[in-house]
């Protein structure tokens, strides 16, 4: 055999190896791009999603819970409630601050006849007014025996303030905590343009030598209100 039949002969081997090999890498290339397979989540992820799922039918549940009225009242709520103040009963014990510092209680009247009159506020018209009225015949209760006390929700400092712009002579209660108020029936609803809302009602309540109370005034009108309860006084 000649040089140049060898040379072809072992030419040909290597070109078909050649191309079998781009044929094969061609298609291992297009079996690649061609069919992909979706990524899987990993699975810390996939647990995460699922445990945000479980907490919130937890929390929505709960919420529900909570704002759940109680079907019936508390017994200790039912009993703390204050019995209503009424004629012939006796009158209910308080111990509170007064103007100057003092403290007040209706054991330092005992023996003796008592009129409480409870206002809504400090320093207004017709608090004012009835307060003045009260003051005028302060001399008259006590030739029969009677001593008077002005009740409401306002502050010591308050009531010190409002005694002293209009001289006033009688003692001023202070109830910030309404328990006084509630216990005479002098904090209820009232309304006022429409609006309701709880306050003090304007009472007046004479409590007899024995301790019980004999008159109740309620939803007052100041003018000429001090000169009846002065004659209810007298009468007892």
């Amino acid at each position: 055999m000649s040089k140049k039949t060898r040379k072809k002969s072992s030419t040909k081997p290597s070109k078909t190896i050649a191309r079998k090999a781009a044929q094969k890498a061609t298609t291992a290339k297009a079996g690649r791009g061609g069919s992909k397979a979706p990524a899987k989540k990993p699975a810390a992820k996939a647990g995460t999603a699922v445990a945000k799922k479980s907490r919130k039918p937890a929390n929505s549940a709960s919420a529900k819970a909570s704002h759940t009225p109680a079907s019936k009242p508390l017994k200790s709520e039912q009993s703390a409630s204050p019995k209503l103040a009424v004629e012939g009963a006796k009158a209910p014990a308080f111990h509170l601050p007064r103007d100057g510092g003092d403290y007040v209680s209706l054991a330092d009247y005992a023996g003796k006849k008592l009129v409480l009159f409870f206002y809504p506020r400090a320093d207004t018209p017709g608090c004012t007014r009835e307060a003045i009225d009260f003051t005028r015949l302060k001399g008259a209760f006590a030739e029969c025996g009677t001593e008077v006390l002005g009740v409401s929700a306002d502050t010591v400092k308050t009531q010190e303030s409002f005694k002293n712009k209009h001289e006033l002579s009688i003692p001023l209660i202070s109830d910030e905590q309404h328990e006084m108020l509630e216990a005479y029936g002098a904090w209820g609803e009232k309304s006022m343009y429409g609006r309701t809302f709880l306050g003090i009602l304007r009472t007046t309540v004479l409590i007899g030598a024995d301790g019980r109370i004999t008159r109740i005034w309620r939803n007052v009108r100041v003018d000429g209100h001090a000169d009846e309860v002065l004659a209810a006084a007298l009468a007892l």
